[in-house]
């Protein structure tokens, strides 16, 4: 490819939206266009990128037996229907109506349309497994779009559907998929973690997240250095304490604490470590019978733990939950919050006691009234054994859940997850199989995604610097750019450029010949922006000593290179 024939459009400053690295760089690389909130052009800069990692992916899908097929952008309402997710998707999911008024989506995913599929194609259980996947544009109507390709409405996805007769089947099934993301991820060459993860809104049984490892991630990581333990902040578990809760020594004392409603100034007025305090949270929920008042809940955490709500979202009675109002607060412990605690409350509330908490003796806590707070509280002294359950984010240095040594925490983008989904969706639209007896079974299914544009976005804050995007050599929309010094006015530099072009040309490498006449300060500025990852630069005075100058993007001096010697040089580096 040569520039003059490219479309280049670089810009200085990066536009006053442009909020964290990767939106900001390429936005200045010309990658990417702004068409309206959370949506973008792919400039052809950005596509280049978009379409090397497409072809990383289908050649990995390919070679774990993936089939490509295509599915809709938009779908009919009926099929979500029969799921239930029409009523239980929520305002990211943009409903619209044809021009006879029925009812479509522009799909978030796809598992009720490849479901569909299944119940009308597989009808044996011959034909299993069969795993499907397809690359599409899909649509999310995000509250409040930012950070770029990270966090937009519009972005393009790989999605995988496997089919499978029985629990054993999906889990190999699962395996080989967890495998080619491996692969994919290795070959993107992006320094990533897949962790245990919580399903979410998708539904069903185990599930991975593959996140690119980067300061700027939005998700926590936690992970054992000693051991192959990793989760994701949600789906961490936090082990008991290995030591027995001790025995009471001090009494249980009501305190004066004037104007400290939170346990760290509690703990700062009483001159006590925060972590021997306990902090309530006060919970609403719907009655298990319909009819009965809202059940209140209180869950007791230490004073320097954090509560973990996707942990409590799956605790029986609380599947529905919402934090309590004011008015309910007063009405279950006769106290604004601030002061509220297990011991003596107005009405009888349901309590659960974090595992950490469950251990501790002596502990302060509320007092259920105003400025004050209990010191010396004990369980089965004080107030009755609590239900308990691991409801807190772990932190670092918490034991590992396999024995194994303590947490560590990192920061990640999320760019891939892979679910076993079992029979939720088959179940549910009655896609089912003839197994060997003729009987019909329900298909058991797993779903594999990754986002692919939001893989632009992960590998520019895990490899950038002051200036400008550093591409893995695998994404990068060019692997090697040539830089004549005077191409329009020395017949030298313009001679043995065009040959060292198409030279590399012909060994099949992915090169531009920045052909436009613009200045050496300009061009480099605007490479090492687009970050391509091998620059060879050719001038009149490197080639009186016939030598050409080499610079890789991480390097930070050029290298002379015997002219006729580079294209040798230049495959071996691309190579290595």
């Amino acid at each position: 490819m040569r520039a003059s024939r490219f479309f280049v459009s670089t810009l200085k400053e990066a536009p006053s939206d442009a909020e964290i690295v990767s939106h900001k760089l390429m936005m200045r690389a010309g990658m990417i266009k702004r068409v309206g909130s959370g949506i973008y052009t792919y400039m052809p800069m950005g596509l280049r990128v978009i379409r090397k990692v497409e072809a990383i992916v289908r050649e990995e899908m390919n070679r774990a037996g993936a089939i490509e097929m295509l599915m809709p952008v938009v779908q009919p309402a009926e099929l979500w229907q029969e799921t239930g997710r029409w009523d239980k998707m929520g305002a990211e999911m943009m409903r619209v109506k044809d021009r006879h008024g029925r009812d479509f989506i522009i799909q978030p995913t796809s598992e009720e349309v490849v479901t569909d599929v299944a119940r009308s194609e597989l009808r044996s259980y011959k034909q299993l497994p069969v795993n499907f996947y397809h690359i599409q544009t899909k649509f999310r109507d995000e509250r409040r779009p930012r950070f770029g390709l990270m966090r937009g409405r519009e972005f393009t996805m790989k999605d995988a559907y496997s089919f499978d007769r029985d629990l054993a089947g999906l889990q190999q099934s699962y395996r080989r998929m967890y495998e080619a993301y491996t692969r994919i991820f290795d070959r993107f060459g992006l320094q990533f973690r897949a962790v245990a993860a919580d399903n979410g809104a998708i539904g069903g049984s185990g599930s991975h997240e593959f996140h690119v490892i980067a300061d700027t991630g939005e998700d926590a990581l936690v992970y054992c250095p000693d051991s192959d333990y990793a989760a994701n902040m949600e789906a961490a578990e936090a082990v008991a304490p290995s030591k027995g809760r001790a025995a009471p020594a001090a009494a249980l004392t009501s305190t004066p604490t004037p104007g400290q409603a939170k346990c760290e100034q509690v703990a700062a007025f009483l001159k006590v470590p925060l972590e021997t305090t306990v902090k309530s949270i006060v919970l609403s929920a719907e009655p298990a019978e319909e009819g009965r008042p809202r059940q209140i809940w209180l869950l007791l955490l230490r004073g320097d733990h954090e509560l973990n709500e996707v942990k409590v979202g799956k605790i029986a009675g609380l599947a529905a939950y919402r934090f309590a109002s004011e008015a309910e607060i007063v009405e279950a412990f006769g106290t604004p919050p601030g002061y509220l605690g297990p011991i003596a409350t107005k009405q009888p509330v349901r309590i659960l006691a974090d595992r950490s908490v469950a251990a501790m003796s002596d502990f302060v806590c509320g007092a259920n009234q105003a400025d004050h707070h209990y010191t010396g509280a004990n369980w089965g002294r004080d107030l009755p054994e609590p239900e308990i359950a691991d409801i807190r984010n772990v932190v670092e240095g918490d034991p590992s859940p396999d024995g194994r040594g303590v947490l560590a925490i990192q920061r990640g983008i999320e760019v891939g997850h892979v679910f076993q989904l079992g029979s939720v969706y088959s179940v549910a639209m009655k896609a089912t199989y003839l197994d060997e007896n003729g009987k019909p079974q329900p298909l058991q299914m797993g779903c594999y995604g990754i986002g692919i544009t939001r893989i632009l976005g992960a590998a520019i804050e895990q490899n950038f610097d002051d200036r400008g995007i550093i591409w893995p050599a695998a994404l990068a929309p060019f692997e090697v750019v040539l830089c004549p010094m005077g191409y329009d006015r020395s017949e030298a530099v313009k001679t043995e450029i065009d040959r060292l072009y198409e030279a590399l040309v012909a060994a099949g490498v992915d090169v531009i010949l920045d052909d436009r006449g613009e200045r050496p300060g300009a061009m480099f500025a605007d490479w090492e922006l687009i970050g391509v990852p091998h620059r060879i630069v050719i001038g009149d005075r490197g080639l009186k000593d016939g030598n050409v100058e080499y610079q890789g993007r991480r390097d930070a001096a050029a290298t002379a290179v015997p002219l006729a010697e580079v294209l040798g040089f230049v495959k071996a580096r691309l190579a290595g």
